[in-house]
């Protein structure tokens, strides 16, 4: 039986409870990791609507949005973007021709080596991709806008503990 505060998360911990008995279920973990899945699943999907709404493919903004967000903003080798994305240099090098026809970024050679190329974001790319920035944050601040400053600090320390914890583990294995 289900009230009508349950959500996405309860249904589905309630439907699958009693399927399977040689499992160990835990409904409450269960239930938040459904929850943190469907609420990635609606950022991703809000996330490619702002850059639609922008004129960018999600390819485009993606790639934008990890120049942007580097230590040296804006600037960055083909080869540590193509690290970053987790994509090929041949895939890389589709990427950025893409990007430089829109005029949103520019190639130049490194001015420590000129025999490098350096990836630098045009005013024009930077502009759009603050553009996506701004419609994409403002849905999220509406979202946590449901929760009090106090439960917004509570839960960024309660996943930043769960955080932790999976760095560690990723630390250890590579």
């Amino acid at each position: 039986m289900t009230s009508s505060e349950d959500d996405w998360a309860d249904r589905h911990v309630a439907r699958w409870r009693d399927h399977w008995v040689d499992i160990r279920f835990d409904d409450e973990v269960e239930a938040i990791w459904i929850r943190m899945l469907r609420l990635l699943h609606h950022l991703k999907g809000h996330t490619r609507t702002a850059v639609a709404q922008v004129g960018l493919q999600e390819f485009e903004y993606q790639t934008l949005h990890n120049l942007m967000i580097r230590d040296t903003p804006g600037r960055a080798s083909p080869s540590a973007l193509a690290e970053d994305l987790g994509i090929s240099a041949a895939g890389m090098t589709g990427r950025l021709d893409s990007l430089e026809t829109a005029g949103w970024i520019q190639r130049r050679p490194s001015p420590d080596d000129r025999r490098r190329v350096e990836i630098e974001v045009t005013r024009t790319g930077a502009d759009v991709w603050r553009r996506a920035m701004d419609l994409r944050g403002r849905h999220e601040e509406e979202l946590l806008g449901t929760l009090s400053p106090q439960e917004r600090s509570e839960l960024a320390r309660l996943l930043k503990k769960v955080t932790l914890v999976v760095e560690a583990a990723e630390s250890q294995n590579s």
